[in-house]
């Protein structure tokens, strides 16, 4: 079975039918045909931030976008690290040796 995916759009009309009309957790999922659990996880991201709430396909929070970039960042040094620490070992009749 293929994950379904939701709009932002979707999720905030289901979160407001949480929040501002009062309708309950569990009738709303069954209303909308999705978890309860998936609803009430969106009701707390929305209530966490509600402007990065729900960023969409392939957009990232700018903290995790830094935490990417960093991530990138620190696989690249680490890369150039060994490349020097094989470079630099002794050279043994000529030819050098690579681990």
């Amino acid at each position: 079975m293929e994950r379904r995916r939701f709009t932002r759009e979707f999720k905030l009309e289901a979160v407001k039918l949480v929040t501002e009309r009062g309708v309950t957790i569990a009738q709303a999922a069954r209303d909308l045909d999705i978890s309860g659990q998936v609803l009430r996880r969106w009701v707390k991201e929305f209530d966490s931030d509600q402007q990065q709430a729900f960023p969409g396909h392939g957009q990232q929070k700018a903290d995790q976008a830094e935490i990417t970039r960093l991530r990138r960042e620190v696989a690249k040094l680490k890369a150039e690290r060994d490349i020097l620490k094989r470079m630099a070992r002794p050279v043994r009749k000529g030819v050098f040796l690579m681990a």
